[in-house]
């Protein structure tokens, strides 16, 4: 595991595997690096691979605020300090596919894939003000509501790797909340605004990789944000396709990289 330094002094780990051109990982909201396990091995034959675990999340340190820009000024300071500039292709899961999100709409880099993460946020919001009073509530409550959260979304994960999900799942209130806390205090339209700004800096290419179907105007919507974005729909495969058919994935995601050349 390495470290560096946020700009506000928070210790940020990270791992780097192989060698050639940097791709960085990027998991979702309650888990960490090691998500990415099954994958590294696969990807790292022929690139860097850089792992990182958020603030908030793993090895690096807890220290607020759990914001998409400093999340994104997070992974900046990584990528800054692996000497990368804007050279990675960016590959989020959940919360990871906001913050390369974010992170494309500010700072330079080759590409991005979203991994099963929407940016129309309203059924999100709908689903998330109902879980609301489990969130704010006892701990047991909270675990609860985060176990349902996940439960509701596992699709066609195996056992096994579900186990191994779970096992690294890390829920932590403060930082749940704190990332969550923008969709659950926003106005629908406060949302929209703000996918908008995040988005409107976005020129390089980007898929769009869900195994939720997010709907049948979502790829049109999209594109009134991100214009020549990519929409794929693994159907019913569920929030991880990329852990629940990892070869598949890893052939898509060399052929978006095959296509940058």
């Amino acid at each position: 595991m390495t470290t560096c330094t946020a700009d506000d002094g928070t210790t940020l780990a990270y791992e780097v595997t192989g060698e050639g051109p940097p791709l960085v990982l990027v998991h979702g909201i309650t888990e960490c690096g090691a998500s990415w396990a099954p994958l590294v091995p696969r990807l790292a034959v022929d690139h860097r691979v850089i792992v990182i675990d958020l603030r908030g999340h793993g090895a690096s340190g807890h220290a607020p605020p759990y914001d998409l820009l400093t999340f994104a000024s997070d992974l900046r300071s990584v990528l800054d300090a692996e000497g990368v500039g804007g050279d990675a292709v960016l590959v989020g899961h959940s919360l990871g596919g906001t913050v390369v999100t974010a992170f494309a709409g500010a700072f330079a880099c080759r590409a991005v894939m979203n991994v099963d993460q929407p940016l129309a946020l309203g059924d999100f919001q709908a689903g998330l003000r109902q879980l609301e009073p489990l969130l704010r509530g006892s701990e047991a409550d909270f675990a609860a509501a985060i176990s349902a959260v996940f439960e509701s979304m596992r699709g066609a994960l195996d056992a096994d790797e579900t186990q191994r999900i779970e096992s690294l799942r890390r829920p932590d209130r403060e930082v749940v909340l704190g990332v969550w806390s923008v969709v659950l205090e926003s106005e629908l339209d406060d949302l929209d605004a703000l996918v908008a700004a995040m988005t409107s800096g976005t020129v390089v290419p980007y898929l769009s990789l869900h195994g939720i179907d997010p709907g049948p105007a979502y790829a049109d919507w999209l594109h009134q944000h991100i214009p020549g974005a990519e929409v794929e729909v693994w159907d019913g495969v569920g929030h991880y396709p990329h852990l629940v058919d990892p070869d598949r994935f890893v052939t898509r995601l060399h052929a978006l990289l095959s296509s940058l050349s």
